[in-house]
């Protein structure tokens, strides 16, 4: 439906990034704006977000959940979000690979769902929108791992 691609660069070598790509309590506190729900595991986590967008007000309650992993190189995801009037659901698969010293994690992120009224919503406004969410999130899960990857 929307699909999204890319590659992010990090400094540790996939031995100590693959386990925190895979642990989904990890992750849940990389997410911007995010209040937690319950208590996360490894496979799933819950928050309330307040998405940031003019074409939708209100909160999204997302249930974020680790659908496939093979230790070192895959994890698949799968998220979804229910608002009022509204839900998604963006099914993600990374691949790391050694790189020099680091690691590539290549990703591929695709919106398998969309109903209520973000079907209306213009599919270049949901493609902004979603490049600037899926940044802020790399960005957060970077300054994580390298800050638990820190003595």
């Amino acid at each position: 439906m929307l699909p999204f691609e890319g590659e992010r660069m990090f400094a540790l070598p996939p031995d100590q990034v693959w386990p925190k790509l895979r642990d989904m309590a990890f992750l849940a506190t990389s997410i911007p704006d995010a209040t937690p729900k319950g208590a996360a595991t490894r496979d799933r986590a819950t928050a309330t977000v307040q998405p940031g967008f003019s074409f939708m007000r209100g909160s999204l309650e997302i249930t974020a959940e680790i659908i496939d992993a093979q230790e070192p190189t895959t994890v698949q995801y799968r998220l979804t979000s229910k608002g009022i009037g509204s839900s998604s659901v963006v099914e993600t698969a990374l691949t790391l690979l050694p790189h020099e010293q680091g690691t590539k994690v290549q990703y591929r992120a695709e919106v398998t769902s969309l109903t209520g009224l973000l079907k209306m919503v213009p599919a270049g406004l949901i493609r902004g929108a979603a490049q600037k969410v899926i940044e802020d999130v790399w960005t957060g899960v970077a300054a994580k791992i390298v800050s638990a990857n820190q003595p």
